[in-house]
């Protein structure tokens, strides 16, 4: 199979290093692609929201699947673009991937299907913002509605800050505080059957201990064990086939990744948001346990025969990834410094321990030297017996590393480990 990954995150790494250890994958592209996903695919120049361009490429290429990673490419229409070339896609519509664009379109989803989640309002106006933040009250959670690359959510105990980062957004959705336990749950569907995968818990703080900022994420780990063995059953129940269901029956039907962002609350389960791809880092623990070959299961997906599929094989192992973020992230992140230790990690740290590359490109032609080029710089994911282990063999990676000014925190699945 001819594959096409669209995307330069290190979420398209680890989409590409799965795919590149598959038989079934006789060649492999991305475009724009990084410097690490140029060690496991040929790279292509594109504008990765310009269908048409993508499409030709696809075409160029002949690509018998194109994988679509980021979310603005699919809530662009790219996947549509693709689809009307005649080609394989796994990425939903343009229509579909709504769920993930607005925020307000996806509570209309929810309430129509039945999915708990948070009371909320959608507010375009300062009095609107102003009701729903007393209606609620603190802890506030104010999110815009559109994509916001992640970093579009404030939760905050401080009026002042919550009203200017709704002054700051065209609509807003603020909603109740949930309390408890954040789970990502991936699933992946042809728009009638879902197939769920394993859970994993992201660090979405700058700092340890859950302090600083929001970011894209700093790490994850997978499995949870600190879960109930029944809480993929009861999403898929709940939450991911019926969402399925009502985007379906209202022509719209979404294929591809349908990831939830999950709290477990005091109430019980309830979805945070919706995303419409793989999430950037948690795909990188959650395929790092995948067994079954990825290309078969993505084009399932994108042929609509996922009810044919065999069960997914999972390894026991477990997997922790930690980021490496450039000087200032997630403010304006300096780049061009160079990366050391590459090489030693892939030489002492394999296959146990491995880097993704983010935001990385090559200094110069000869590619001699990589060198930062965004703020989530790398991704260092490890697998161990437990988490204890992966922990440790990620950190050992990490140590290895050098970036000037770079940050990462200490504690990813820390306490999950210490209470295992």
């Amino acid at each position: 199979m001819n594959v096409l990954v669209i995307g330069s995150g290190a979420r398209e790494h680890a989409l590409c290093r799965s795919l590149s250890l598959d038989p079934a994958v006789t060649a492999l592209h991305c475009a724009p692609g990084n410097a690490g996903i140029a060690e496991v695919a040929e790279l292509h120049r594109v504008d990765a929201l310009d269908g048409e361009a993508v499409a030709a490429l696809a075409v160029e290429l002949g690509a018998e699947l194109v994988v679509v990673g980021p979310e603005a490419p699919l809530v662009a229409g790219v996947a549509d673009a693709v689809r009307a070339a005649g080609i394989l896609v796994f990425g939903p519509s343009k229509a579909a991937a709504q769920l993930e664009g607005s925020k307000a379109f996806a509570k209309d989803v929810m309430a129509a299907a039945g999915v708990p989640t948070s009371r909320s309002y959608v507010c375009t106006t300062p009095e609107e913002v102003a009701e729903a933040l007393d209606a609620f009250g603190a802890p506030y959670v104010v999110k815009d509605d559109g994509l916001a690359a992640g970093k579009g959510v404030v939760v905050t105990d401080d009026l002042e800050t919550a009203v200017a980062h709704a002054a700051g957004c065209d609509r807003v959705v603020i909603e109740e505080f949930l309390d408890g336990p954040e789970v990502s749950l991936f699933a992946i569907t042809d728009g009638v059957s879902v197939v769920p995968l394993q859970p994993a818990q992201d660090f979405k703080r700058a700092l340890d201990g859950d302090e600083g900022p929001n970011t894209g994420g700093m790490g994850a780990y997978s499995p949870l064990p600190w879960a109930d063995p029944k809480l993929v059953e009861e999403v898929l129940e709940t939450v991911l086939q019926p969402t399925v269901d009502e985007m379906r029956h209202r022509g719209t039907p979404f294929s591809g990744l349908l990831y939830a962002g999950l709290a477990i609350t005091s109430r019980g389960v309830r979805v945070i948001e919706f995303n419409a791809r793989f999430g950037d880092p948690e795909t990188q623990v959650v395929l790092a346990r995948l067994k079954t070959p990825l290309a078969g299961v993505l084009k399932a997906a994108a042929t609509g025969d996922l009810a044919d599929l065999p069960d997914l094989r999972w390894s026991d192992e477990a997997a922790v990834t930690v980021v490496i973020a450039s000087h200032n992230y997630p403010g304006a992140p300096r780049t061009g410094d160079p990366i050391t230790g590459l090489a030693e990690v892939a030489a002492e740290d394999a296959p146990h321990a491995y880097v993704l590359h983010a935001g990385t490109k090559y200094a110069g032609e000869d590619r001699g030297t990589v060198v930062s080029a965004g703020g989530r710089v790398l991704t260092v994911t490890a697998t161990g017996t437990d988490l204890t282990e992966a922990r440790e063999r990620a950190y050992k990676a990490v140590g290895r590393i050098g970036l000037d000014g770079s940050q990462h925190r200490r504690d990813i699945a820390a306490k999950a480990a210490a209470d295992a």
